[in-house]
C-alpha cells in the first residue's frame, strides 16, 4: 500500500510538473525571441505561485499563526484558481493557433518578404523578387539610385519584426491570460459579494395542511477562514434573516480553522432569527478544525447542534446526523440513534452534510434530506469530479420515497472563487399534498 501511494504521488507530481512547464512554454518561452528577463520572470511567477499555494495549505492544516495564514491564503489560493484557468485557456488556444496562422498566410502579399524562423534565437528572410513574377517590369539598372529603402533596409526591418509564429503565440498567450484573469476575477467577486437566495418548493406526502408553506432556510459550506471572515459571515446572516424563515438549517462546513482563530468571525451567527430556531450539523471540515469545540461554540451562539439527534417540531420531525468524517474520532453518523423509535406517521426532515448519506436516509423512511458538501463543483469543470463522487451535485432529486436537496453552499474552500457554480442560500418551502 505504501509503495502504491508513493507511485501515485510521483505520478501526480509528474503531471503537475509537465502542466506547469507547458504553461511556461506557451506563455513565456514561445512569446519571446530569446532567453531574457521575461522567461526568467515567468518561471519565478509559476514556481512562486505554487510555493505560496502549498504554504497556505500547510499553514491552515498545521494551525500556523493566524496572521501568517492570512498573509499566505489570498495569493496562494488565488493562484490555485488562476493556474486552472490558465491551463484550460492555453489548451483551448491550441485549436485557435492553426486557424490564425492560415488566416495570416492568406492575407500576406506574394511579394512581401516573409520571416522564417530557423531556431529559437535566429531568423532568416526569404524575399521573392518582383521581377521573377510573370508580367513584371524589368528590374532597374544597376548603379546608384535614389529610390528609397534598399532591399537590405527592408530585410533588416523584417528581421526586427516578430515572425508570424511569434505573433500568433503572443496573440493566443495574451488572450489566454486575459481570459483566465477575467474568469477568476469575476468568480471571486461572485463569492465576496455574498450568496444569492434560491427558492425551492418541496411537496411532502405526510406533511399536514397546517404546515403548508413552511419555510426552511438552508445554508451550507460557509467556510469561514483566513480569507472569508467576519464581514462575510455578516452578509450570510443578513441574507438569511432577510428571508424571514420559520427555521434555519446550517448543514456543515461552517469553518476552516480553530475556535481561537475564527471565533470572532463566527460571532454574527448569534444574530440568526427564525420562529422555530436555528440548527446545526457537522461537516467534514469541522473535524479538521476541532469539531467538539465548534459544537460548543455554535451552541453558545444560539444554534442547536443535532449530534445524531432528533427534535419534534409542531408538524414534522427534524433530525440531524454527524458527518462521515467523524468516524475517525468515534463520532460518525448514527441513523438509528437519530431516527429510531419515531412516529412514522409524521413527516421527517434530515440534516446530513454529505449527499452520499441519502441511502441510509431512504432505509430509515426520511421524507427529505438537506445536504451540502459538493459546492456544486465550485470551479468548473470540478462539477464533473463532484458528480463522480456524489449521487446529486446540486438541486432536488428523488430517491424512492425520499427527496434529497443539495445546496451549492454559501462560501468557498481554498480559492474564494466560484465558476459555473454560484453560491446560494436556499429557502425550502414545504408543501402539503392535502392543501
Amino acid at each position: 500500500m505504501a509503495i502504491l501511494f508513493v507511485l501515485l504521488a510521483l505520478a501526480v507530481l509528474a503531471v503537475m510538473a509537465g502542466a506547469n512547464w507547458y504553461l511556461w512554454r506557451r506563455l513565456f518561452r514561445d512569446t519571446t525571441r530569446a532567453a531574457g528577463w521575461v522567461r526568467r520572470g515567468g518561471a519565478v511567477l509559476i514556481a512562486g505561485g505554487w510555493a505560496l499555494a502549498v504554504s497556505a495549505l500547510v499553514a491552515e492544516r498545521t494551525g500556523a499563526p493566524f496572521w501568517l495564514q492570512r498573509v499566505l491564503a489570498w495569493p496562494g489560493f488565488l493562484w490555485l484558481a488562476l493556474s486552472i484557468y490558465l491551463l484550460l485557456a492555453v489548451l483551448a488556444g491550441e485549436a485557435v493557433r492553426p486557424l490564425l496562422r492560415r488566416w495570416l498566410e492568406r492575407r500576406a502579399p506574394a511579394d512581401v518578404p516573409v520571416a522564417r524562423p530557423v531556431d529559437a534565437r535566429h531568423e532568416e528572410t526569404e524575399t521573392v523578387p518582383s521581377s521573377a513574377r510573370p508580367g513584371a517590369r524589368p528590374a532597374p539598372p544597376e548603379g546608384p539610385q535614389d529610390t528609397g529603402p534598399t532591399p537590405q533596409d527592408t530585410g533588416s526591418t523584417l528581421l526586427a519584426a516578430p515572425s508570424r509564429r511569434l505573433f500568433v503565440s503572443r496573440v493566443v498567450g495574451g488572450a489566454a491570460a486575459v481570459a483566465a484573469v477575467g474568469t477568476v476575477g469575476y468568480g471571486t467577486y461572485g463569492v465576496l459579494r455574498g450568496p444569492r437566495v434560491k427558492r425551492v418548493t418541496v411537496p411532502l406526502a405526510r406533511l399536514p395542511r397546517a404546515a403548508h408553506g413552511y419555510r426552511i432556510a438552508v445554508v451550507s459550506d460557509i467556510h469561514l477562514s483566513p480569507v472569508l471572515g467576519r464581514g462575510f459571515a455578516q452578509k450570510v446572516v443578513d441574507t438569511i434573516n432577510g428571508t424571514q424563515p420559520d427555521l434555519i438549517a446550517v448543514v456543515g462546513d461552517l469553518v476552516d480553522g480553530s475556535v481561537k482563530d475564527l471565533g470572532p468571525a463566527a460571532a454574527p451567527l448569534a444574530q440568526l432569527t427564525a420562529r422555530h430556531g436555528s440548527y446545526f450539523v457537522t461537516g467534514n471540515h469541522e473535524y479538521f478544525s476541532g469539531a467538539g469545540q465548534w459544537v460548543e461554540e455554535v451552541r453558545r451562539l444560539g444554534l442547536l447542534p443535532l449530534e445524531n439527534a432528533r427534535t419534534e417540531l409542531p408538524w414534522f420531525d427534524l433530525a440531524g446526523v454527524n458527518d462521515i468524517a467523524g468516524e475517525s474520532e468515534g463520532q460518525g453518523p448514527d441513523f438509528t440513534r437519530a431516527l429510531g423509535g419515531r412516529d412514522t406517521a409524521r413527516a421527517c426532515v434530515l440534516l446530513a452534510h454529505q449527499p452520499v448519506q441519502i441511502h441510509d436516509a431512504v432505509e430509515h423512511g426520511v421524507d427529505l434530506q438537506l445536504s451540502g458538501h459538493t459546492h456544486g463543483g465550485q470551479l468548473w469543470p470540478g462539477s464533473l469530479l463532484a458528480a463522480a463522487a456524489n449521487p446529486t451535485v446540486a438541486g432536488l432529486e428523488r430517491y424512492g420515497d425520499t427527496q434529497l436537496y443539495v445546496s451549492r453552499g454559501a462560501g468557498a474552500w481554498g480559492p474564494p472563487t466560484r465558476v459555473g457554480a454560484p453560491s446560494d442560500i436556499t429557502v425550502i418551502e414545504l408543501a402539503s399534498k392535502q392543501a
